[in-house]
């Protein structure tokens, strides 16, 4: 018998012994609980278990068992054998996060952070300097969105990429968000067409000065209100108002969403096993999105959405490139290096020298249009594909 179970059985015989006392009454239940040196309910209590159990009802219970602190320090170095080998990249938490996701960990983040900067894994985070006051969020989720795009190494062994992302500013939910090599006018149309697509029209864009957003006459001066982009055409077609940032601090709803996707998504991409951007994307939106806008997103100060449905989806006419093109001898139309041959057509006999408007959409599919006509639809080689389009 160990030490703990000697002490034990002293125990035990010194209450039997003082509790026959108290049956004869030679003493009180506050006498005989003095000389235990325990309470008189803790009396009471052990001797209901006498006699509910016999003498293994006033075992300890915790002999056998490891400690609390035991267990704790066990699993504070599994965590920091974790923190070595898998996770030293990531803040502390977002490691914690993992920990409870991925591995069954207890601890708190105070404890888990505290053994941290103990073991010398990581070093606390120096003072912040004084708080500066944000700008105002707009009151209602659709009143006013946010496009940018950040440059960074999001998936490893890749070179690096830009991530589209759209966020709302009432709530800073993230409606869209996807990969691709360079950002540029398409990829501004699919953000945006994500966005209409679920949830409707919204009143505002607020984006950087980007060539494909704005002209800018002189660099660095006030954008062009006159000459507009593909997207500022788009926009204005739509009745959404553009507002142009004129600093990085001015976007700092967006600016602040990158420095957290790019701390966490790289990892959770590598912690996915996903390499390739196609895989990345739909994991993007089907798995990522959905978690994140759960843990970051904040609820609008007002009820309701302005966000406007549009029934007859005229924005996907809209939201693509469109440009004019003279229709050749050959009732073709010259795009890139693509030659979109017109059908035959109920409408006139033939369209040559004809002005006609070209849309490509952000997928790479093309339409040819003749003043409201559809004259045939594209895939993105040039082929007809619509057979509809040829009764226009």
């Amino acid at each position: 018998m160990g030490r703990a179970g000697v002490l034990q059985e002293i125990r035990r015989m010194r209450f039997e012994a003082l509790l026959e006392r108290h049956e004869r009454g030679e003493l009180s239940q506050v006498e005989a609980a003095e000389m235990l040196g325990m309470s008189e309910r803790t009396f009471r209590r052990w001797r209901d278990r006498l006699k509910d159990e016999g003498p293994e009802g006033l075992c300890d219970r915790r002999i056998g068992k490891p400690s609390n602190r035991r267990a704790a320090a066990e699993e504070i170095l599994r965590m920091l054998d974790l923190w070595r080998d898998h996770y030293a990249d990531f803040t502390v938490k977002h490691f914690h996060e993992q920990l409870v996701k991925r591995h069954g960990y207890k601890l708190g983040y105070t404890v888990t952070k505290l053994h941290l900067h103990r073991s010398g894994l990581v070093r606390p985070a120096p003072r912040r300097s004084a708080h500066r006051k944000k700008r105002p969020r707009r009151p209602m989720a659709g009143m006013l969105l946010h496009q940018d795009a950040s440059r960074h190494d999001w998936l490893d062994g890749a070179p690096p990429l830009d991530l589209v992302v759209t966020l709302d500013d009432a709530t800073s939910e993230i409606y869209s968000a996807f990969l691709v090599a360079e950002e540029a006018t398409a990829s501004s149309f699919r953000g945006l067409a994500e966005v209409v697509a679920v949830h409707g029209l919204f009143c505002a864009l607020y984006t950087d000065r980007g060539s494909h957003y704005f002209h800018t006459p002189a660099a660095g001066g006030k954008v062009s209100r006159a000459l507009l982009t593909q997207v500022g055409r788009a926009l204005a077609q739509l009745g959404i108002e553009h507002i142009a940032a004129y600093s990085p601090e001015a976007r700092g709803r967006s600016e602040r969403a990158f420095r957290t996707l790019q701390d966490r998504l790289p990892k959770e991409l590598r912690l996915a096993g996903i390499s390739d951007v196609e895989t990345a994307n739909r994991w993007l939106a089907e798995v990522y999105l959905p978690a994140y806008n759960a843990r970051f997103a904040v609820a609008a100060e007002q009820n309701g959405s302005a966000f406007v449905a549009d029934p007859a989806q005229a924005w996907r006419d809209v939201l693509c490139i469109q440009e004019e093109r003279v229709v050749g001898n050959d009732n073709t139309v010259k795009w890139k290096r693509l030659s979109l041959q017109i059908p035959p057509s109920p409408l006139r006999p033939h369209f040559v020298r004809a002005k006609v408007r070209v849309l490509e959409y952000p997928d790479g599919r093309l339409a040819v249009f003749w003043g409201p006509h559809r004259l045939a639809d594209y895939d993105a080689l040039g082929t007809i594909t619509d057979a509809h389009a040829l009764a226009a």
